[in-house]
């Protein structure tokens, strides 16, 4: 199963908040998927890839709600928590980096916190996009920004453009996941990720 993060509402829609929902969108896209079915506070639809079933979710409970769509999903299709990817946004890392990682905390993410908690475990995988952290200039000294404020902002045009460059990456991360195994697609695209960008 591939879940991607986000709010639903065209209010949301090309928020940082909502990279999850893109990412996933592209995704869909790319490999002929549909999100053609609602049930279980998500939207899905299903492809076959490497001759296997693989679900695409969207939760639609807001974003510190999602673990409860991703935990129903996982039960009613029997789905163990190491065959969930959850894609969605990352502060800790600048815009144009992506990172596959093999479970861990919440990171301050409220929709991961909820995943967490939902599924009784932090066993997933996840794919995070990064957006940054929000800081100003106030008298020579940088201020942080509200990161809730900083998430539902929508994306300034460079870091769109950063982040749309990286759709096929994100993509190519998708398959190998699903295809090798997450530690296979952390060795691939994390390095790859590195390299090209210079973080």
């Amino acid at each position: 199963m591939i879940v991607g993060l986000g709010n639903p509402g065209s209010k949301y829609e090309k928020t940082r908040h909502n990279a999850g929902y893109l990412a996933l969108n592209y995704f869909a896209d790319k490999t002929g998927g549909k999100f053609d079915s609602e049930k279980m506070q998500g939207i899905f639809g299903s492809i076959r890839l490497s001759d296997r079933k693989v679900y695409l979710v969207k939760p639609q409970t807001y974003m510190n709600r999602s673990g409860e769509c991703v935990a129903r999903f996982s039960r009613y299709f029997d789905i163990a928590p190491e065959n969930i990817l959850v894609v969605y946004d990352d502060l800790d890392l600048n815009p144009g980096r992506i990172k596959i990682v093999s479970g861990g905390g919440a990171g301050g993410h409220n929709g991961i916190r909820s995943t967490i908690k939902h599924l009784g475990t932090d066993r997933f995988a996840r794919l995070k996009i990064g957006i940054g952290r929000p800081e100003v200039m106030t008298n020579n000294q940088t201020i942080p920004v509200p990161a809730e404020r900083f998430v539902l902002a929508r994306f300034p045009d460079n870091d769109m453009e950063l982040f749309e460059h990286n759709l096929d990456r994100i993509s190519q991360g998708i398959h190998l996941f699903v295809d090798m195994g997450v530690h296979a697609a952390m060795n691939r695209i994390n390095t790859k990720a590195g390299s090209e960008l210079g973080n």
